[in-house]
Parts: C-alpha cells; sequence; structure tokens
C-alpha cells in the first residue's frame, strides 16, 4: 500500500515536530481523525509531562491528550522514532535574534526529518516565514540528508498556521486551512492529509503563495493595531475618548473594521512574523517597508508609553513610581491563556520595576518569566489589592472580578478598556 492509500484509509504515519502551541494541536487532531501520530519534541521535561498526561497547553485539555495516548500517540525525543513516516508536519518557533529571522529550529527540524524521508512520503512546513523558506531552506536540507529529490522522490508542501490560542469559536478543524506543494502531485497529497480532519482547505498557487498570505495576515493585524495605538496616544492628549471614538466608528456595516488599543502586541504573530517579510524585501529587493517599520516603532513604544501614563497618575496622587505598591493584572500576551512569548506586559513590568516599584503581578493561567523581580500570584485575592498604591490592567483575563477592582477604589490604569467606568479608572 503507499502513501496516497494510507492516507485516503488512515493508516499512515505521521509525525509533527514540535509539540507547542500548533503542533500538539495538530497532532492531537490527526491523531483524532485515526492516523498513527509520533510527536517529536527535543525538550525532554515537555515529553515527560505529555507522556503523562499533563498538558502544556489551554487548548488541548488533559483528557483530549489521555485519550490521543490511549489511541497510541507517542510523544518522544528520540529522532529514531521518525523512522518510516508517511507524512511530517514542521511546526517549530520562527523567532528573531537581533531582528534578524532566525529559522535555526526550522532547519534543526527538517535535518532531523530529512534522515528519515523516504520514497513517496510528504513533508509540510507549518511555521511561518518569509516567501521562499519551503523551496530554499527547508528542501535543499531535506534532499542533502536524504538524497532524494523533492517533488520527484517525495512530497513537499507549506500550509500556515491558524491557530488561535484561547479561542472558543475557531479551531484547527473549522478555520480554512491554505495549502500548497512544490507541484500537484504534492499539493494532492498535502489536501489528502489535511482533509482528513480540516472542514475547508483553500488551495494556494505555490508554497511563497501560501507563505506570503500568512505574513499578509499578520502584518494586516500589526499595521491597524499600531494605527489605533497611536491614535488612542494623541486622543488621550485631545481629551477624547477614544474607545467611545471606535465604537462609534463600528456601527458603520461597511469600510471598516474594528481594532482597539492596548499595551502592546505579543503571541509568536504579531511581534515577530511582519519583520520575516520586511527583512525578505530589504535582503533581496533592497526597499525599506515602511509601513511594517513604522507599525513596529509604535507597537514597540507602547510598554514605555503605558509606564510613563502608570508614572503621571502616580504623581497626581503625590506618589512617586519608586515604592510604590503597584498590583498588575494579567502578564500573558492575550486573554485566557497563559502564553508569554513576546507578552507587552513583560517590558512594562519589568521597566516599572526598574523605576522601584513594588510589584505584585496576578496571572492565573502563565509562569514568571524569569529574573522579574516581582511577587507572582494567581489571583486577585492573594494580592495586596486594598493597600496598593495603583491597579494596572495588562490582559483582561474572563477569571478577574473586574467589580471587586473597581469598588476597591484604588486608582486604576485599564489598558484593556475592560473596567465599568469610574472617578478612578483611567482608560488608555
Amino acid at each position: 500500500m503507499d502513501t496516497r492509500a494510507r492516507i485516503e484509509d488512515r493508516t499512515a504515519r505521521v509525525v509533527v515536530m514540535g509539540q507547542g502551541y500548533v503542533g500538539l494541536v495538530v497532532a492531537m487532531r490527526a491523531s483524532e481523525a485515526g492516523f498513527d501520530v509520533v510527536g517529536y519534541e527535543p525538550d525532554r521535561d515537555k515529553v515527560a509531562r505529555l507522556a503523562a498526561g499533563e498538558s502544556p497547553i489551554e487548548d488541548v485539555s488533559d483528557e483530549v491528550l489521555a485519550a490521543a495516548l490511549a489511541r497510541g500517540y507517542v510523544p518522544t525525543a528520540d529522532p529514531h522514532a521518525l523512522e518510516g513516516f508517511d507524512v511530517a508536519v514542521i511546526s517549530v518557533p520562527t523567532p528573531l535574534r537581533d531582528r534578524v529571522p532566525d529559522l535555526s529550529h526550522v532547519r534543526n527540524a527538517a535535518a532531523v526529518v530529512g534522515d528519515a524521508v523516504s520514497a513517496g512520503c510528504v513533508v509540510v512546513l507549518e511555521s511561518t516565514t518569509f516567501p521562499g523558506t519551503t523551496t530554499e531552506v527547508v528542501g535543499p536540507i531535506l534532499a542533502e540528508r536524504s538524497g532524494l529529490e523533492p517533488g520527484t522522490d517525495f512530497h513537499l508542501g507549506y500550509s500556515p498556521e491558524r491557530i488561535d490560542p484561547g479561542n472558543p469559536t475557531w479551531g484547527l478543524h473549522n478555520t480554512p486551512k491554505v495549502v500548497a506543494g512544490v507541484d500537484a502531485a504534492s499539493l494532492e497529497m498535502v489536501e489528502g492529509f489535511y482533509g482528513a480532519f480540516v472542514d475547508k482547505l483553500v488551495p494556494a498557487r505555490g508554497c511563497g503563495e501560501a507563505e506570503l498570505s500568512k505574513v499578509i495576515e499578520n502584518t494586516f493585524r500589526h499595521v491597524n493595531i499600531a494605527l489605533v495605538n497611536e491614535i488612542a496616544m494623541f486622543a488621550h492628549q485631545l481629551g477624547v475618548d477614544v474607545h467611545d471614538a471606535i465604537g462609534l466608528a463600528a456601527t458603520k456595516p461597511f469600510g471598516y473594521m474594528r481594532f482597539t488599543p492596548g499595551p502592546g502586541v505579543g503571541g509568536h504573530c504579531l511581534p515577530i512574523d511582519p519583520t520575516y517579510l520586511q527583512w525578505r524585501v530589504e535582503r533581496d529587493l533592497g526597499e525599506q517597508f515602511r509601513f511594517i517599520e513604522l507599525a513596529n516603532d509604535i507597537n514597540d513604544h507602547m510598554p514605555h508609553y503605558v509606564v510613563n501614563r502608570v508614572t503621571l497618575a502616580l504623581n497626581r496622587a503625590q506618589r512617586a513610581v519608586n515604592g510604590s505598591s503597584v498590583v498588575v493584572l494579567g502578564a500573558s500576551y492575550k486573554p485566557n491563556v497563559g502564553d508569554m512569548r513576546e507578552s507587552p506586559a513583560v517590558p512594562v513590568i519589568s521597566q516599572l520595576a526598574a523605576l522601584g516599584a513594588r510589584l505584585t503581578v496576578v496571572e492565573p493561567h502563565g509562569d514568571a518569566p524569569s529574573g522579574l523581580p516581582v511577587d507572582w500570584v494567581r489571583t486577585i485575592a492573594d494580592a495586596p489589592l486594598a493597600d496598593a498604591d495603583m491597579v494596572l490592567v495588562l490582559t483582561d483575563h474572563e477569571v478577574f472580578d473586574y467589580d471587586a477592582v473597581v469598588a476597591a477604589g484604588v486608582p486604576v490604569l485599564d489598558t484593556r478598556a475592560r473596567l465599568a467606568p469610574a472617578p478612578h479608572v483611567e482608560r488608555l
């Protein structure tokens, strides 16, 4: 039986490289679809947790993980476990290093996969990256390690991840998924695999177009968030309620999409992915991507702006930042998840700590990054709310009792416009 037939009858052996916010979700859905799934993860501590049935992310419950383990899902850090795979999905981080794309995780994963590539297999890259990565980086590594040619001896494709951690409505199964291949046969095999557990597939003309589509999505959000962040800063100086204005604008049923200001942008996507496109344009075309450059400048400045607003609010209360007790609500990059990747809350907290503030961070989902000189607690009840000089809302988790925060009467800077209006509540 060939690879195509094994995919069609759900007996294919699937390897998912990386068991994080994207890879683990893919592994669980593939397992639920009936495939024999191996989750490769070089972090041995994470592998041990997965094998014990402890999920490291909110989007995969312990119950879902336990069911997958019972079906035969195998988390492992052993490269030999990849041997004999039919489909390999590469879902590893693509961070920045000194504002330059760092593809080391992709290259390492491709090398490990390449050692196990066999004729007829399928390899799909899911990591967000600049156009050309699949054919110019991953393909050559696979060919060098295996001695086989992509598109000739085995199939190679790209399918950008669209996982939104903590989203209760849109998941992997019902979010339309872009798929691409280096040739028609590769595209057909990629479609066959994802079609087993994703409701709608959207074929791309090629891998470059699929890679660019993902960066377009994130650049669109990045630029528009920068726009409302800059508007919010000027609106505050003009004495205009930007949140009310945004609500009014949002009543228009066409030609407008609502974006709201905040303390910056976080997660893997917005602070990083647009810069991948910017870097590629500058390197290959010698041109500056001015929109991305400007959006980076504005959004990178937002944590400093928040610190300034805290300083001014404390000054009005005749308090210095140095020695003031500040309770910070939320530190992850978005509500209801513990994902601390590139969270704008971290530089805000770091800057306030450097100014001498006594900080208590209430974060029910995520763990404290190393090196932060703060008290890290899980609930508002564990924070010195009544004795605080100020409360700073950075991430609006649903579990927070916002009525209790308002009732405490402590000055509040709400960067997420979550609290009910009150004389002592100031919005970003």
